[in-house]
C-alpha cells in the first residue's frame, strides 16, 4: 500500500485512501463523528457517518481519545469547509495506539507547564507553524549563501579560547586540558575565507549568560559569513540583502503559518532595501531625545535597542560603536571607533545581527589582545592569519532564534527552538 500524506490528498479526489494520523480533536452530532486528523504534514477532517460503517467502528470513533494514533480509510471529497479543500468520508477506522490522559488539553496552560511538556507541546498547531517557519528561514539562509558563491565550512564546537568574552564560556574537561563550548565560529571563518574567499558556518553557539530575558538562550543557532577583501560598508550591504531575502522568502512561502500565528504580514512585506543606517553617535542622540540618558561610550542593552527601533519600521543598522565596547578583533576606525555594525529588528525584537570589519594588522591585533588581558599563545593560530598574506575582511553573525521570534511575532525566544536551553531548563 502506497503511503499517502494529508498534504498530498488533493491528488486523490473521489478515490478511496488510507491515512495514518493522530486525532487532535473530535466532535459528535448524533449519527456523525467529526475526527480532526493530523499527520505532521497537514490537517484534515474525517466524517464517520453511522450508516456508512459497522457499529463497532462507529463506537470506536466515539471513544478515540486526543492524540491517539489511528488509521482511517475513506473516500476523498472536495469541500469548501476545509482549509485544504478536502475531507474524508470514512468507511473504516482502526486504532493504532491509544493515548490516555494526554496532558495538553484545549484549555489554557501556563508557560511553565507547557515547557515541562515541550516534547508534546510541539504537536500544537502554533508550535508546528513556528517549526515550519524556522525551517524556511534556515533553508533561505542556505539558499542565499549557496547562490552567492559562498562555501559552507563547519566550525568546531570545542574551542581552546573565547571569542565573545571569557565570562560567558561553558568550560569542559578535554582529556588533560580545558576546552570551551563555542561562542562563535567567526575566528575559524576568518581562516576559511583566506582559503576560499567567501565562507560561512552554521551551527549551535553557547553563551553562559546568567540572563532570564525574553531574548536570551544558553544554546542557540547562528549563521556566520566571512568574506575576504571586504570592508565594513560592503559588509552592511551584504547583511541588508541577506535579511531582505530571508524575510521575503518567509512571506512568500509561509503565509498560512503566519496567519495561524496571527502575524501582521504587511509589516514583513515592508522589509525591503534600503534599511536605515545610523551611527552610534546618532543612536545616542535618539535615546537622549526619548529620555534615555545612556552616556556616550556605553553599549546598548535591550531597552535601548527597543527605543531606537521604535523610530523605524525596518531593521536599523547602527554602526561605528566606541572601540571599548567591542571585541578585540574589530578594526579600529577614526575617532577610536570600531568598524562594526549591529542590526536591530523593528517592533522591539532587538539585535539580530552583529558584525563588522576585522583587524588585519598583526601588530595592532597583538596590542588589542594584550590590552584585554588575553593570551597571545592562545591566539597564535589566529595571529598567523595576519602573517601570511593578510587582507581586509569582514563578516557578521545572525542569530536564528531572535530572527524566528521577530518573523513569527513571538514574545519569548523559548518558543523559537524545538527544545530550548535556559538557565533553569535542561529538560526535556
Amino acid at each position: 500500500m502506497k503511503k499517502i500524506w494529508i498534504n498530498d490528498i488533493k491528488n486523490y479526489e473521489n478515490q478511496q485512501v488510507t491515512l495514518q494520523a493522530w486525532l487532535y480533536n473530535k466532535r459528535s452530532s448524533g449519527k456523525l463523528h467529526f475526527l480532526q486528523l493530523r499527520d505532521g504534514t497537514a490537517e484534515i477532517q474525517a466524517i464517520v457517518f453511522k450508516g456508512n460503517v459497522s457499529p463497532e467502528v462507529f463506537e470506536l470513533a466515539d471513544k478515540i481519545t486526543q492524540e491517539s494514533s489511528i488509521e482511517v480509510t475513506g473516500t476523498v471529497k472536495k469541500t469548501d469547509r476545509s482549509k485544504i479543500g478536502f475531507e474524508i468520508d470514512a468507511a473504516d477506522v482502526k486504532l493504532i495506539c491509544c493515548s490516555e490522559d494526554y496532558p495538553i488539553t484545549p484549555k489554557e496552560h501556563g508557560p511553565h507547564f507547557l515547557m515541562e511538556h515541550r516534547h508534546l507541546w510541539l504537536r500544537s498547531l502554533k508550535q508546528k507553524s513556528i517549526l515550519r517557519i524556522r525551517h524556511r528561514i534556515i533553508k533561505s539562509i542556505r539558499d542565499f549563501f549557496d547562490n552567492n558563491g559562498f562555501t559552507l565550512v563547519d566550525a568546531p564546537i570545542f574551542t581552546p579560547n573565547a571569542c565573545e568574552g571569557s565570562t560567558t564560556l561553558f568550560e569542559t574537561d578535554y582529556f588533560d586540558q580545558k576546552a570551551y563550548l563555542s561562542q562563535s565560529g567567526q575566528l575559524y571563518m576568518e581562516a576559511a575565507c583566506a582559503a576560499i574567499g567567501k565562507a560561512y558556518c552554521f551551527g549551535p553557539a553557547f553563551r553562559a549568560e546568567k540572563s532570564k530575558t525574553r531574548r536570551h538562550l544558553t544554546e542557540f543557532w547562528m549563521v556566520e559569513p566571512e568574506v575576504a577583501f571586504m570592508d565594513i560598508f560592503e559588509d552592511m550591504d551584504l547583511a541588508e540583502e541577506f535579511v531582505e531575502y530571508i524575510v521575503q522568502q518567509v512571506v512568500q512561502n509561509c503565509r498560512n503559518e503566519l496567519e495561524i500565528l496571527e502575524r501582521d504580514i504587511s509589516k514583513l512585506e515592508n522589509i525591503k532595501r534600503p534599511f536605515p543606517r545610523i551611527s552610534y553617535d546618532e543612536a545616542i542622540e535618539i535615546l537622549h531625545k526619548k529620555g534615555n540618558n545612556t552616556p556616550w561610550g556605553e553599549d546598548f542593552g535591550g531597552d535601548e535597542e527597543t527605543l531606537i527601533s521604535e523610530e523605524f519600521d525596518k531593521p536599523v543598522m547602527i554602526h561605528h560603536y566606541p572601540m571599548n565596547v567591542k571585541a578585540f578583533y574589530f578594526k579600529q576606525a577614526e575617532g577610536n571607533k570600531a568598524a562594526c555594525v549591529d542590526m536591530i529588528a523593528p517592533e522591539g525584537y532587538g539585535e539580530i545581527i552583529g558584525g563588522g570589519q576585522r583587524e588585519e594588522d598583526i601588530n595592532k591585533l597583538k596590542a588589542k589582545i594584550n590590552e584585554q588581558g588575553l593570551s597571545e599563545q592562545t591566539f597564535d593560530w589566529y595571529l598567523d592569519l595576519r602573517k601570511y598574506g593578510s587582507v581586509p575582511h569582514a563578516g557578521f553573525g545572525l542569530g536564528i532564534e531572535r530572527t524566528v521570534a521577530w518573523l513569527c511575532g513571538l514574545s519569548h525566544v523559548r518558543e523559537t527552538i524545538p527544545f530550548p536551553r535556559l538557565m533553569d531548563r535542561l529538560k526535556p
